[in-house]
């Protein structure tokens, strides 16, 4: 098991970082929900790593000030956006390679998270090995292995309506227009939930 409860993964080796000088082995977490940093946190210092934790946008960009070599930070927090941590670090260490988290994951934040300098966007609930893996992952290492359950089509769909969504300041008329689809249509759509696959 891993530290954090759940089978290791493949291809996942704790302690990969352990002989990097400390500078090197820095890890800001920040994430209201104080259990699941907590818990994150643990396993990521039984990895080899130095972590500090902060569990809003105010005290991440606080930390982010010490410049750590990597950070795991969620999308919402209480107080704002981790969007702004993660430019915040961006400029305090370009090198940095930061993940981010979040429970309302779709491609427009997805993109967002890219483009404010995140490395890598991981769905939760996320265990410790897939943040390892992210965290450590080679910039040469090309794309990742396809999934073992892909999105469906139904799902890529509403991926789709919700980036445009997002694109067009969350206006639905300006949406609707764009996608060339009936005003209503989208009302319904957006207030679904998206599909589970």
């Amino acid at each position: 098991m891993s530290d954090d409860g759940n089978p290791p993964q493949d291809g996942a080796a704790p302690g990969l970082i352990a002989g990097q000088p400390e500078n090197e082995r820095t890890l800001l977490i920040v994430d209201d929900d104080e259990p699941l940093c907590q818990r994150l946190a643990r396993a990521m210092e039984r990895r080899g790593f130095i972590v500090r934790t902060a569990d809003s946008v105010a005290s991440g960009v606080a930390a982010a000030a010490e410049a750590p070599a990597f950070a795991v930070v969620d999308l919402r927090l209480g107080d704002g956006s981790g969007l702004d941590v993660v430019k915040t670090l961006r400029k305090t260490r370009p090198s940095a390679r930061i993940v981010m988290l979040t429970g309302y994951g779709n491609i427009a934040t997805a993109v967002a998270a890219v483009k404010a300098g995140a490395v890598d966007y991981l769905p939760k609930p996320v265990d410790a090995d897939a943040v390892e893996r992210a965290l450590l992952a080679s910039d040469a290492a090309g794309l990742p292995p396809p999934p073992e359950d892909p999105m469906s089509a139904d799902r890529v769909r509403w991926e789709h309506i919700q980036r445009v969504f997002e694109q067009c300041d969350r206006n639905v008329s300006e949406t609707a227009r764009r996608l060339k689809m009936h005003r209503r249509t989208l009302q319904r759509i957006l207030g679904k939930h998206a599909p589970r696959n």
